[in-house]
């Protein structure tokens, strides 16, 4: 279920027989040729179709993170990590005080990570509570099997590259592009990260069969149900 084809009426009943809740987490930055809101697509899109059988509500997407190390490409935006913790931190209050007790976070950006230090010590704070931070691109099972497929794999790589990432009309280069130094690219700012990417895809083929990723496809769908399905 989604939240946004849902009534309050409708969540205060399940929330008679039940109190978890998938909340997806994405980001807007440069995908080289895909969409700037990969990581959005995926993350709310893995949430919706690992929860739907389970009958666990989807929140929509939190679609802005942090990725200041994107600045000099036009359309990305960057929260502060202040602002970002303070946001994690008010979307738990209010599941808490509406009757939510256990929160998956479905992250789809590697820059999101610090949220999962402010989920963990808002636990501290409300021991009633159980959250859990799912980085479903790279979680053991999803990356094995990214890893299985073709290891040179990273941002704006093939392994984002899927039907509903793509643009329409946008062709996408055929050459594998070597893999960029992660650790000189690290020390620079917004527009040496820029003169040092150029398009922006970190290394990899820009894309491979639709074969190739449906099967990462079923893999991140089971891994992530798997969590919705099993509190501990």
């Amino acid at each position: 279920m989604k939240i946004s084809e849902m009534n309050w009426l409708q969540v205060e009943e399940y929330l008679k027989t039940d109190d978890r809740a998938v909340v997806p987490l994405g980001c807007t930055e440069q995908h080289a040729y895909l969409s700037l809101s990969v990581d959005s697509i995926l993350a709310e899109r893995v949430a919706s179709e690992a929860a739907a059988p389970t009958g666990v509500p989807v929140f929509p997407v939190q679609a802005y993170g942090i990725t200041p190390y994107f600045m000099a490409y036009p359309g990305t935006i960057s929260l502060r990590a202040d602002t970002y913790l303070r946001i994690i931190t008010d979307i738990l209050d209010s599941l808490k005080r509406t009757g939510f007790r256990r929160i998956l976070f479905v992250n789809g950006h590697g820059g999101n990570t610090p949220g999962q230090t402010a989920a963990i010590e808002w636990m501290g704070e409300n021991p009633d509570c159980r959250v859990k931070f799912h980085n479903w691109w790279n979680a053991p099972r999803t990356f094995e099997k990214v890893k299985q497929i073709d290891p040179v794999a990273s941002h704006a790589s093939w392994m984002e590259n899927f039907p509903w990432t793509r643009l329409p009309g946008i062709e996408q280069p055929s050459h594998q592009k070597p893999m960029v130094d992660l650790e000189r690219m690290r020390t620079f700012g917004p527009k040496g990260v820029r003169e040092i990417l150029q398009d922006g895809n970190f290394g990899g083929y820009f894309q491979r069969s639709d074969e190739d990723m449906n099967a990462i496809w079923s893999v991140a769908i089971e891994e992530t149900r798997a969590l919705i399905e099993n509190w501990q």
